[in-house]
C-alpha cells in the first residue's frame, strides 16, 4: 500500500493537534515522534510522486519523439 503525501500531511498534523493538547509528557512525547515519522513519510511520499511524474513526462516526450521521427507513408 503507498501513502499518498496528503495523507501523511494529514496525520502528520493531527498528531501535532495531539501533542499540543496533550497533558502527560509521554502522550505528548509518542504525539511528537509520531509527527515526526508522518513527516518523514510525506517527504518520501512528495519525492516519490515527483519521481513518477518526470519518469511518466520523459517516457510520455521520447514516445511523441518516436512518433514524430517515423516517416509517413
Amino acid at each position: 500500500m503507498s501513502i499518498s503525501f496528503e495523507f501523511a500531511t494529514e496525520r502528520a498534523a493531527e498528531a501535532a493537534q495531539a501533542a499540543e493538547t496533550a497533558e502527560l509528557d509521554n502522550v505528548r512525547e509518542r504525539a511528537l515522534r509520531s509527527e515526526a515519522a508522518w513527516r518523514d513519510m510525506a517527504d518520501r511520499a512528495r519525492k516519490t510522486e515527483e519521481s513518477r511524474a518526470k519518469r511518466e513526462a520523459t517516457a510520455e516526450a521520447s514516445r511523441l519523439a518516436l512518433l514524430q521521427a517515423e516517416p509517413a507513408e
